[in-house]
């Protein structure tokens, strides 16, 4: 077996890796071609350009303020989930009352992460459609209808919350974090689990107190898991073209009023689509592409730490 090993895993390696370099990399590989051409995307005729539609992007100020905001949503984006995982994590698992039970969760943790975890189980149509309701425009939007009622809104003059250009791409961030935080609970929630109570115990009997132990014993020991969901989380800002195009106002996907909500991938699917600039179209995915391999490199980078075992 040890002389025929690698015949072995080649022969199981083999099919996943022409799959894989047939359906991924060669359509990488063709998207850099096609950004250098002029190809409208309904012909077959297309001219070679060079570099032009990368000099036209970086000179398109509709690009440059898309650009901005998926920068503004991978610090938000990341940041906001994050921390909230990982304090609502750190509640169901150490935060109850210890007793003579030692460090324990709250009473109902796993209820709690049940409820948390539900978002999850929700397309992103149903989201797109359930906060479309949340953040209807008159009283019948469950959010303007709440204002009204405690009194902290007109009701003849309610917030115009997707359709005001200064928070319709912050409402946007919200369902994403409100839709994400579950995911990554559980997945703290877990990395928590394996770190030894005794840790805690012992800490707690030093005088540390809960903040402290959070700070102190739970983030060097989730550090790991933190990374990757700080990588994940980086490529998902860098796309969210499906929330943004579905419910920010626009005529072709989103990205409304007047782009104060758009982001890369709505501003390339309608060059793509609607516009017939295939060709710069994929220029700005290759530029896409790129950035979140930079980003997920330089990430991976800085945070590195070096590895705690127990």
């Amino acid at each position: 077996m040890r002389h025929r090993k690698y015949p072995f895993i080649v022969g199981f390696l083999f099919l996943p890796v022409v799959l894989y370099v047939f359906l991924v990399i060669w359509p990488y590989l063709q998207t850099f071609g096609y950004s250098m051409t002029d190809w409208s995307g309904a012909s077959q005729q297309m001219n070679f350009v060079g570099l032009q539609n990368y000099g036209k992007l970086f000179g398109d100020s509709t690009f440059l303020v898309a650009l901005q905001h998926n920068l503004l949503l991978l610090i938000v984006l990341p940041l906001g989930t994050i921390l909230l995982a990982l304090f609502f994590a750190f509640m169901l698992n150490v935060g109850g009352k210890g007793g003579t039970g030692g460090v324990q969760g709250v009473r109902g943790a796993s209820f709690y992460k049940v409820v948390f975890f539900f978002p999850q189980v929700l397309s992103v149509a149903i989201l797109s459609v359930l906060f479309q309701g949340v953040y209807r425009t008159d009283q019948g939007g469950l959010l303007n209808g709440v204002l009204v009622k405690l009194g902290l809104e007109d009701a003849n003059h309610p917030w115009q919350w997707l359709a005001d250009p200064n928070l319709g791409l912050w409402c946007v961030m919200g369902v994403l974090i409100w839709s994400g935080v579950g995911f990554y609970l559980v997945l703290f929630s877990a990395a928590m689990q394996n770190v030894p109570k005794d840790i805690y115990e012992a800490a707690l009997l030093d005088g540390a107190k809960r903040g402290q132990t959070f700070f102190k014993i739970t983030l060097p020991l989730l550090w790991e898991t933190i990374q990757t969901a700080w990588v994940y989380l980086a490529i998902a800002a860098m796309d969210a073209f499906a929330l943004v195009s579905t419910m920010t106002p626009g005529a072709y996907y989103g990205g409304g009023p007047d782009h104060h909500s758009e982001i890369m991938a709505t501003l390339l699917m309608r060059n793509f689509i609607t516009y017939g600039k295939a060709g710069y179209a994929c220029a700005m995915g290759v530029v896409i592409f790129f950035i979140t391999l930079v980003l997920s490199v330089v990430s991976l980078r800085v945070t590195r730490r070096e590895k705690i075992e127990f």
